[in-house]
């Protein structure tokens, strides 16, 4: 079968997340396993250097690699022999990457990979972004005081206004999708920050993106039972759920979350709406560690990522699983399906 012959496959950017993680090596493992037959193409954003770093994991996959320059576009990256996969080095500036410890140099390498993704999805030469893990401290501390995590930093890219509800963080796994109404702040901020109007605003971003019943998390035990142990329910929760229903959207609660997740995941809702990180989090991560999906709804690109973190100390070590990379290609693919499909 000649290039011209070959059905069009999504094409799926993969950022390196942190070099002194786990990042290339899961997301090179997963690349190289890439055949003509497969349903997907990978553009691999990676250092030379990161992938010097953990050949040694790679045996003989390293070769695969045809290095582009950053302005490839898409068709040069889909004409290549199926044998071979597109790489893309965002640095391009030989160094020495130190396995298992985050530097500056990883930090800021960390955030080039991740804003020539953003480049690239949003340029529509990628169809989807897939984001490696990164190190919130490390870019933190190195690069930018102010960065909380890939979520709010590409919504920033693409113009959405910093920490706002036209977007959401979410999961998805086998039976359970959850949004969080906030994302990487701390709890008395999120606990704060709950009113009608950034629950409406997060109701609106979630009927625009996503299909189904939505049920809203309570947040305090057994969603204040009538006001018994709070009023945060009847003042502020109760009154937006209700407007959303006037709206047209079919929202739910608030309900308490100490069963809640179990009742979604048993079908009763198709979506949960967390009031902040860990509530939504630690349900998830129980249900489906490892094969939960990170999905940013409300970017003008699909971005998706792996439910865990950088895992410095599996570094270089051929102990890290490459099958939470392999789930968030699957969903990815089948997200772009729902969408339409892999551009022309």
């Amino acid at each position: 079968m000649t290039t011209d012959d070959r059905p069009a496959r999504p094409l799926l950017a993969l950022t390196q997340g942190d070099p002194a993680g786990i990042g290339p090596e899961v997301a090179l493992r997963v690349a190289l396993e890439v055949e003509g037959s497969s349903d997907w193409q990978p553009l691999v954003i990676v250092e030379r250097s990161a992938v010097e770093a953990c050949s040694h994991l790679l045996p003989g996959g390293a070769d695969r690699l045809r290095w582009l320059t950053p302005t490839a576009g898409r068709a040069e990256i889909t004409a290549l022999p199926t044998d071979e996969i597109a790489a893309i080095d965002p640095v391009a500036t030989p160094r020495a990457v130190e396995l298992g410890t985050s530097a500056a140099a990883d930090a800021r390498a960390a955030l080039a990979a991740l804003d020539l993704g953003v480049e690239i999805a949003a340029g529509g030469v990628a169809d989807a972004l897939i984001t490696a893990p990164l190190s919130k401290a490390s870019i933190a501390t190195h690069v930018d005081a102010g960065f909380r995590g890939h979520t709010d930093y590409l919504a920033a890219a693409c113009g959405l206004e910093r920490y706002a509800r036209d977007y959401l963080m979410a999961f998805l796994t086998p039976d359970l999708k959850v949004a969080l109404l906030s994302t990487h702040v701390a709890l008395t901020t999120a606990v704060a920050a709950v009113d009608e109007t950034c629950l409406s605003e997060a109701l609106d971003c979630l009927h625009r993106n996503v299909s189904g019943k939505i049920a809203v998390a309570g947040l305090n035990p057994h969603a204040g039972e009538r006001g018994l142990m709070g009023d945060e329910e009847e003042r502020i929760l109760r009154p937006a759920v209700e407007a959303a229903r006037r709206r047209g959207i079919d929202a739910y609660g608030p309900e308490s979350a100490d069963s809640l997740f179990a009742r979604a995941r048993q079908g009763e809702f198709d979506w949960v709406l967390a009031l902040y990180h860990d509530q939504g989090l630690i349900a998830v991560k129980t249900a489906a560690f490892g094969a939960a999906v990170n999905w940013t709804i409300g970017l003008p690109f699909l971005r998706t990522s792996v439910d865990h973190g950088t895992a410095f100390e599996l570094a270089g070590k051929g102990r890290a699983r490459a099958q939470p990379m392999r789930a968030v290609v699957r969903t990815t693919v089948e997200l772009l399906a729902d969408r339409g499909g892999a551009s022309d």
